[in-house]
C-alpha cells in the first residue's frame, strides 16, 4: 500500500500537469506561477475578512432582535447618538480597507511590472481565434493561428500524437497551442485585430485586455510543465465562447528543439515535441514502476 502511494505521487510529479475547469469546481485552479500563488493567498485573505465581518454583523442583528424587542425592552431608550460607537464604526472600516489595500496594490504592481524576461510572444485576438507571434530574434517567422477544435478534431489530435483524450477537453482544445519553456519569464504582448478581446489564463494569474490599436503587456513564469487552458474573457461577438487559449509548458531542451524545427515547419515541430513528451512520460512511468517494485 505504501509502495502504491509512493508510485502514485512519483507518477504525478513526473507526468504532465494540466489545469482546466472541472465539474463542480468551487475554488480557483491550481497555481503554477508565483503571481497566481499570491492571488490565491489574497483570495483566502479577503474571504477571512469578509467572513468575520458577516458573522459580526449577524451577531449584532441577533443581539438587537432579542435584546431590544418590545417584550425584552418595554421601555425603549431615547439615546440619539453615541460618540464612541460613531468613532469605532468610522475607524474600523478604514483600517479594514487599509489591510486589504496594501497586499492588493502589491499584487497589482507584481502583475503589471514586467521583470527581466527571457522571451516575448505577441498574442493577437481575432474574431474568433488567437494568433501567437514569436518575436525574438530568429523566431520572427513563427506565427501560430490557434482555433478551437470540434469533437472530431479533438479525437484526431489525440490519436495523431498518441496522447490521452482528456488532455484535449471539449471547448478548450485547439489546433495550435502556444509552446513555452518551463521556469522562463515570458513577456506577453496582447492586442486585437478587430474588436475588444481579453487574454485570460487562470492557472497563471494572467488576464489582459486585447484592445485594437493598443499593445498591452503582462508576463508569466510557469513553474510546472503541462498543458493549461484559458479563454477569451471579453464579450466579442457570436463565437466569443469558442475562442479558448491553450499553453503547453515544456522542458527547456524540448522547447529549444521545437523552436529550431518550428522555424521551418510548425507541424513537424509539434510532432517532434509530442514524441519527446511521450518518450519522457514512458521513461518516468518505467522509473515509477521500478520504485514501486523496490518498495514492495
Amino acid at each position: 500500500m505504501i509502495g502504491a502511494a509512493i508510485a502514485a505521487l512519483s507518477g504525478f510529479a513526473g507526468g504532465a500537469f494540466a489545469a482546466q475547469p472541472t465539474e463542480w469546481q468551487m475554488g480557483l485552479q491550481p497555481a503554477v506561477t508565483s503571481v497566481m500563488d499570491d492571488i490565491t493567498w489574497f483570495n483566502s485573505f479577503t474571504l477571512v475578512i469578509i467572513t468575520v465581518i458577516t458573522l459580526f454583523v449577524l451577531a449584532l442583528l441577533l443581539w438587537c432582535i432579542f435584546r431590544f424587542n418590545a417584550k425584552a425592552n418595554p421601555t425603549p431608550s431615547r439615546t440619539s447618538h453615541n460618540t464612541m460607537i460613531e468613532v469605532v464604526w468610522t475607524l474600523a472600516p478604514i483600517l479594514i480597507l487599509v489591510m486589504i489595500s496594501i497586499p492588493s496594490f502589491r499584487l497589482l504592481y507584481k502583475q503589471i511590472e514586467v521583470p527581466e524576461y527571457d522571451m516575448t510572444i505577441k498574442a493577437t485576438g481575432l474574431q474568433w481565434a488567437w494568433s501567437y507571434a514569436y518575436t525574438d530574434e530568429g523566431m520572427e517567422d513563427v506565427i501560430l493561428d490557434s482555433y478551437m477544435l470540434d469533437n472530431e478534431g479533438r479525437a484526431e489530435k489525440a490519436a495523431q500524437f498518441n496522447r490521452p483524450a482528456e488532455e484535449f477537453p471539449r471547448l478548450l482544445a485547439v489546433d495550435y497551442e502556444m509552446v513555452v519553456p518551463v521556469d522562463k519569464v515570458v513577456r506577453l504582448q496582447v492586442t486585437a485585430a478587430d474588436v475588444l478581446h481579453s487574454f485570460a489564463m487562470p492557472a497563471f494569474g494572467v488576464k489582459m485586455d486585447a484592445v485594437p490599436g493598443r499593445l498591452n503587456e503582462t508576463w508569466f513564469k510557469a513553474e510546472k510543465t503541462g498543458i493549461y487552458y484559458g479563454q477569451c474573457s471579453e464579450l466579442c461577438g457570436k463565437d466569443h465562447a469558442f475562442m479558448p487559449i491553450a499553453i503547453r509548458v515544456v522542458e527547456e531542451e524540448q522547447y529549444q528543439a521545437w523552436a529550431d524545427a518550428a522555424k521551418d515547419d510548425v507541424d513537424a515541430a509539434n510532432e517532434q515535441l509530442m514524441a519527446s513528451i511521450n518518450a519522457a512520460a514512458k521513461t518516468a512511468d518505467a522509473g515509477t514502476g521500478e520504485l514501486d517494485v523496490a518498495t514492495r
